[in-house]
C-alpha cells in the first residue's frame, strides 16, 4: 500500500437491527487523526434510546429472527464470508485503522487486517463443532448436555487495536449463535463501523450485530446496566473493568474482562543478548507501546546489564516516529492528546521518583507538530516499587530493573497487581520453563514477544480480568451448558 493511498471517509451512522441510522437525538461527535490533530469525519452519538433500540433489535434476532433459524453450518458460511471480504477490502480497512489510531501501515495492513480475516474464518470452523455430551448417570435415565448461546452480548472494546480487539469478541460471539452490540471506543469507530458494512454485504441477517458509538460513560454504561444484554464482553482498563463488574451485577450478567498489564519481560545472564535486545524492543514499542501485555517492566540480570542496555539504547536512538501512512514507519503518533498528556506526565514522574532517563522521554521535531508523537523512552536504574514500573503507562516507556538472579528476577516479576503477560530470554531450558511456571501471567513467552494465533487463548491473572478469548476456551465464555434428563424406566 503506497502511502498515497486515499480513501473517502464520509460522516458515519449508528447501524442497529441492519439499518444505519442517525441517533434518537441527533448529536454527532468528532474522530481525531492523531497524526495531524484535525478531524476526521462526525459519529453519530447514541444515547439509552438507541441502546435499547440495538438490545431489541439484537432480542428479536435472537428469538425469532432470520439469525436464529439459520444452521450451524450457515452461521459458518456466513463469517468465512466475512473473511473473504476482509481480504478484499483489506487496503481500505487498514487506511481507516491508521487514520483512526495511529498505527503504522504496514501493521494494519499486513498484520492486523489479516489476522481478524481469519479469526472469522477459524470460528467459522467452529460454529459446527459446539456440541454437548451424553452422560451415563445411575438409575433408567437418558442424560444429555445442550451447549447453548447465551444470548445477547455487548462487546465493548478499545482504541488500541480497534478491528482485532472487537473481533476477538464479535467472531466467536456470532459462531456460537449469539447476537451482538458492539461499542467501539469513541476515539477509533472507523473500522468496525466498516466492518459492519462488510458482514452485511455477507450476509449477516438483520439484528445480528449493531454498532452503536459513543463514549462509555454515556454508551458503555448503558449496555452493561440495560437488562436486555445477557453478556459484557470488555477490553480495557483494570479502573474500567472494576467498576463494569459493579454495575453488572444489578442483573448478574457474564462477565469476561481482558484488563491492563505492567508485563516483566526477563533477561538471565545466559540468554542470547541481541535478541533479547530485539524482543525488549518489540515488546514494549510495538504498536508505540499501546498495547496491553506490553513488556513494560525489563528485568536484567546484573551481570549482562551493561552490554544488554547498550545494545537496546542502540536500537531505540535509530527509531523515530514517522507518518503512519508512510509504510517504512514503524512507530506512529499516540492514539490521542490525552494519552499524549499521561505518557508525558509518567515521564516526569519517573524523572522525580530518581530513575535515569537514557533515552528519550520528550516529542520529536516534527513539521507543524500537529500530531500526538512522543520519542521512544528507556529509563534505566528503576525500582520495582516506583510508579513508572507498577502502574500502565500504555506508551512506549520502558522500566529497566537489575536483578541478581533467577530467584529475584522471579519475585520481583510477580511484584504487581497486574498479571496478564510475561517473557524470559535463556538458553536454559529448564530454567525456561521454571521461570514460565512460577510467572503469575496468562501468557508467557520464551524468547520472543508480542506473538499471538487465533487459535491460542489469551487472557490474565489476577487484576489483569477473567475469562479468555481467542482459541476454542473463547467460546466457553460465549455458550452455557443445560442438562437434560429423559426417564426410561418402564
Amino acid at each position: 500500500m503506497s502511502a498515497s493511498l486515499q480513501f473517502e471517509v464520509k460522516s458515519k451512522k449508528l447501524f442497529i437491527g441492519g439499518e444505519w441510522r442517525e441517533s434518537r437525538s441527533g448529536e454527532t461527535f468528532e474522530t481525531i487523526n492523531p497524526a495531524t490533530g484535525e478531524p476526521i469525519t462526525h459519529i453519530a452519538l447514541a444515547g439509552d434510546a438507541d441502546v435499547d433500540l440495538a438490545v431489541r433489535a439484537a432480542r428479536q434476532a435472537f428469538e425469532e429472527g432470520d439469525w436464529a433459524k439459520l444452521s450451524a453450518a450457515d452461521r459458518g458460511k456466513i463469517l468465512w464470508k466475512i473473511g473473504d471480504l476482509l481480504v478484499q477490502y483489506a487496503d481500505e480497512v487498514a487506511y481507516l485503522e491508521t487514520i483512526d489510531c495511529g498505527k503504522p501501515i504496514a501493521e494494519s495492513r499486513h498484520i492486523d487486517i489479516p489476522m481478524v480475516a481469519e479469526l472469522f474464518q477459524y470460528y467459522a470452523g467452529w460454529a459446527t463443532k459446539i456440541h454437548g455430551e451424553t452422560i451415563p448417570v445411575k438409575g433408567p435415565f437418558f442424560n444429555y448436555t445442550l451447549r447453548e448461546p447465551i444470548g445477547v452480548v455487548a462487546a465493548i472494546s478499545p482504541w488500541n487495536f480497534p478491528l482485532l480487539l472487537a473481533s476477538w469478541k464479535i467472531a466467536p460471539a456470532l459462531a456460537a449463535g449469539n447476537t451482538i452490540i458492539v461499542k467501539p471506543s469513541e476515539q477509533t469507530p472507523l473500522s468496525v463501523l466498516r466492518l459492519a458494512e462488510i458482514a452485511q454485504e455477507a450476509g449477516l441477517p438483520p439484528g445480528a450485530f449493531n454498532v452503536v458509538t459513543g463514549p462509555g460513560s454515556r454508551v458503555g454504561t448503558a449496555l452493561v446496566r440495560h437488562p436486555g444484554v445477557d453478556k459484557i464482553a470488555f477490553t480495557g482498563s483494570t479502573a474500567t473493568g472494576q467498576q463494569i463488574m459493579r454495575e453488572a451485577a444489578g442483573t448478574l450478567k457474564k462477565v469476561t474482562l481482558e484488563l491492563g498489564g505492567k508485563s516483566p519481560n526477563i533477561v538471565l545472564a545466559d540468554a542470547d543478548l541481541d535478541q533479547a535486545a530485539r524482543g525488549a524492543f518489540v515488546g514494549i514499542f510495538y504498536n508505540k507501546g499501546e498495547v496491553c501485555a506490553a513488556g513494560s517492566r525489563l528485568f536484567v540480570e546484573e551481570s549482562v546489564h551493561d552490554d544488554l542496555m547498550e545494545r537496546l539504547i542502540a536500537r531505540t536512538k535509530k527509531a523515530t516516529p514517522g507518518d503512519p501512512l508512510n509504510p517504512k514507519t514503524r512507530l506512529g503518533p499516540l492514539a490521542s492528546q490525552a494519552q499524549l498528556e499521561k505518557v508525558a506526565h509518567y515521564v516526569e514522574i519517573g524523572k522525580q521518583e530518581g530513575a535515569k532517563l537514557v533515552v528519550g522521554g520528550d516529542r520529536p521535531q516534527m513539521g507543524d507538530g500537529k500530531g500526538y508523537f512522543f520519542n521512544p523512552t528507556i529509563f534505566d536504574e528503576v525500582d520495582n516499587t516506583m510508579k513508572i514500573a507498577q502502574e500502565e503507562i500504555f506508551g512506549p516507556v520502558l522500566a529497566t530493573i537489575r536483578v541478581k538472579d533467577i530467584n529475584d528476577a522471579i519475585r520481583q516479576a510477580n511484584a504487581t497487581i497486574y498479571g496478564l503477560a510475561a517473557a524470559v530470554w535463556t538458553k536454559d531450558i529448564k530454567k525456561a520453563h521454571r521461570v514460565a511456571r512460577e510467572l503469575k501471567a496468562g501468557t508467557v513467552w520464551i524468547n520472543t514477544y508480542n506473538i499471538y494465533d487465533v487459535a491460542s487463548p489469551f487472557g490474565g491473572y489476577k487484576q489483569s480480568g477473567f475469562g479468555r478469548e481467542l482459541g476454542m476456551h473463547a467460546l466457553e465464555h460465549y455458550t452455557q451448558v443445560k442438562s437434560v434428563w429423559v426417564d426410561l424406566s418402564e
